[in-house]
């Protein structure tokens, strides 16, 4: 009977182990739903955004009077957990970073992700910019507050490149995330094939190109790919543009960075827009 009740114990002990093992998996994949942004245009838009769900935030007292100096017709924070800290309290959010946090701090959940072929359908006039191997996410930040600024109307990026939980990317994209069609591809050359048979142009932005970008008609579909700033555009990538352009600078400046080229051909294309 002992030796039974012995076996019974350790077989008992096991299968509540497997259950702990299972509820931490569960827990732990629950987390990776979630995760931190900071800095006060980050925090504030994600707030406003109605499709973000805002898990929690944590402020100063000062920012949370500025939240409400800023949105004084609109309670942001109504259902939403806020924890009041010091401003010494939220530097652990972004030491690692070296960051600003300015006294915001949030948790926040992934925004539903759009369908690019939903997308297209609806649209006879679309500007979508393809990133094609470019991964730093202040770049990547800076350029989506650009798209955002100008009305691009989507952004093209390998699903693998993307570093959705940046907060380094959040912060540089100063709440404008909130605003532009993100859209995750597993393959940059296969997605670009797939809109050119649907009547996209592809136009690839490249120092040694031929024609000047701006002048270039901009009418119809049209997808804008740039490269990494180190590297340019990947060579088979390349094969996929119809044309090659650039933008024209001093001989005396190799190039641009990604963010900045993209800013004055976003805004270029805006002034175009405006002006027909």
């Amino acid at each position: 009977m002992r030796f039974i009740y012995f076996y019974c114990a350790i077989a008992t002990r096991d299968l509540l182990g497997k259950h702990d093992k299972i509820r931490i998996k569960q827990r732990n994949f629950m987390n990776k739903s979630s995760f931190f942004i900071v800095g006060q245009h980050a925090v504030i838009e994600a707030l406003k955004n109605p499709n973000r769900k805002v898990l929690r935030v944590f402020l100063t007292e000062e920012s949370k009077k500025n939240i409400h100096r800023k949105n004084p017709k609109k309670n942001l924070l109504n259902n939403i957990k806020v924890f009041f800290k010091t401003k010494k309290e939220l530097d652990k959010y972004s030491t690692k970073e070296n960051l600003l946090h300015q006294g915001y701090v949030a948790e926040i959940e992934h925004l539903e992700k759009p369908i690019l072929k939903e997308f297209i359908k609806s649209n006879n006039e679309i500007t979508l910019v393809c990133l094609d191997g470019v991964t730093d996410p202040r770049n990547i930040g800076s350029l989506i507050r650009s798209a955002a600024s100008f009305r691009i109307d989507g952004i093209l990026i390998k699903q693998r490149n993307f570093p959705s939980e940046s907060k380094l990317m959040y912060k540089a994209a100063s709440g404008a995330i909130e605003y532009v069609n993100i859209f995750e591809v597993s393959n940059i050359n296969s997605t670009l094939k797939n809109l050119k048979d649907k009547n996209f142009w592809v136009y690839g932005f490249d120092g040694n190109g031929k024609e000047n970008f701006t002048d270039i008609e901009w009418k119809g579909k049209n997808i804008l790919v740039f490269g990494s700033e180190g590297f340019g555009m990947h060579q088979h990538t390349s094969k996929y543009a119809d044309f090659l352009v650039k933008i024209n600078i001093s001989e005396k400046v190799e190039s641009l960075n990604i963010s900045n080229s993209a800013a004055i051909v976003f805004h270029h294309l805006s002034y175009l827009k405006k002006k027909s």
